[in-house]
């Protein structure tokens, strides 16, 4: 497999990574009707992106597309990080955006395979920031 066709498959698999990401929080929202909280809201604002941004640079056969795949996925990750740890209590905040009496990510309902969403957030970002710098490995990539 040559270097390109290495880039290509990394772009290939952190857009099928957003995608799916985009689709089930859909789905969870849409379908099974549950609200997100605040945080989960500006999670989704640099995800939805992703996923139409690395698709049409994949339909555009566009090398350099991973760069901003790179920069959505560390703004996104960066509050999914700080999610998780108001999740896990590590940060302690007066106000939590997950609240009993509003939309909340900390119920038992909002865990998948045993994993909570806001961690499958972070993971999901961290995937696909490698992913698209790894897309831009290619020697051939143009600066």
């Amino acid at each position: 497999m040559t270097v390109r066709m290495a880039g290509e498959a990394a772009l290939i698999c952190a857009w099928v990574v957003a995608l799916c990401a985009s689709l089930a929080v859909l789905f969870i929202g849409e379908v099974l009707g549950q609200m997100p909280c605040l945080l989960c809201w500006y999670q989704r604002a640099f995800m939805f992106p992703l996923a139409i941004i690395l698709g049409l640079g994949l339909w555009w056969r566009d090398t350099r597309i991973g760069r901003y795949g790179v920069v959505l996925s560390l703004g996104g990750g960066a509050i999914a990080l700080w999610h998780v740890g108001l999740y896990a209590g590590i940060i302690p905040e007066p106000i939590q955006p997950c609240t009993a009496t509003g939309p909340s990510c900390t119920d038992d309902n909002q865990v998948i395979v045993g994993v909570p969403i806001p961690l499958l957030s972070l993971l999901g970002f961290a995937l696909t920031a490698i992913l698209s710098a790894l897309s831009l490995k290619d020697p051939g990539h143009e600066p």
